[in-house]
């Protein structure tokens, strides 16, 4: 669950960000974050990742409570969130597998538990023939699929999805919320931020919208076309990632070419983000 109580922000110079803003959003819903640039979205996506305090008010994700959680425990509260940035942010000289089993080898995970879970995930976005294909030869499109397996990998209770649609052609979007639905329907809680209306209005669901740092509307609406995945289409790729895989041997060492998405997808993960002053582009 993510709630927010009566929660300002003010960055130096005395700007706010958020205004006094209350939300709640329940576990297992789907909820599209829309506003215009500098209207506070980025400002939330920081509070709830815990990269900045609010001013005021209080701050609740997946049963922490931000405003009071200890600096040594944030590691264990972001293994609970998984995040897909609108860049990718992939590891160039990994491939889509060693980029999702990359998480699962910050947070110690047991080499057997990754390589079973990797490929399930994989097969879920579709990209099970990609596998050992590099960044650089993937679409977009399959660059954000291997990003949202990303955030899958962990089996977190929320995933936030910042812009996912943004960096990818067009009508290769609906395909990635389909996506992101499908991933709703078996229970993970979705928040995606996105400025692109013609997708909201496509899918409908509930739609909050910020403006001037306080939120002006949040209603559920019905799209235009409110077909998700198919349940049977999901059971069939379920079904798919459970059949055995190879097992795929990990490298020992990132290599040179990591840097610099390796320090942003551990910051992601378990590390606190320096506090960004001033106010949000």
């Amino acid at each position: 669950m993510v709630e927010l109580q009566n929660v300002s922000v003010t960055y130096s110079g005395g700007v706010d960000a958020l205004n006094n803003v209350s939300l709640k959003i329940n576990d297992g819903d789907f909820a599209f974050v829309v506003g215009s640039s500098g209207a506070g979205k980025s400002t939330m996506i920081k509070l709830l990742l815990k990269e900045i305090d609010a001013t005021s008010g209080v701050v609740t994700v997946n049963g922490y409570n931000l405003s009071k959680l200890k600096k040594r425990k944030i590691p264990e509260f972001r293994r609970t969130l998984g995040f897909v940035f609108q860049d990718f942010r992939l590891i160039p000289s990994m491939t889509v597998y060693e980029n999702i089993a990359f998480v699962l080898r910050v947070l110690d995970a047991p080499l057997k538990y990754i390589r079973k879970r990797v490929p399930y995930v994989i097969s879920l976005v579709g990209l099970h023939a990609k596998t050992n294909s590099y960044p650089d030869e993937l679409s977009g499109g399959e660059k954000q699929r291997v990003a949202i397996a990303r955030a899958l990998v962990n089996d977190p209770q929320l995933i936030i999805a910042d812009e996912p649609t943004g960096n990818i052609d067009p009508e290769l979007s609906y395909e990635i919320v389909e996506l992101l639905k499908g991933i709703n329907d078996q229970g993970t809680t979705i928040l995606m931020v996105t400025h692109e209306h013609d997708l909201v209005r496509h899918f409908g669901g509930r739609i909050i919208n910020i403006t001037n740092g306080e939120i002006v509307y949040d209603e559920i609406v019905t799209g235009t076309n409110a077909e998700v995945l198919p349940e049977v289409e999901l059971a069939q790729a379920m079904e798919n990632a459970a059949r055995p895989r190879p097992e795929y041997a990990m490298p020992d060492e990132t290599g040179e070419g990591a840097a610099p998405y390796v320090d942003d997808v551990i910051a992601a993960i378990t590390s606190t983000a320096a506090e960004q002053g001033g106010a949000e582009e």
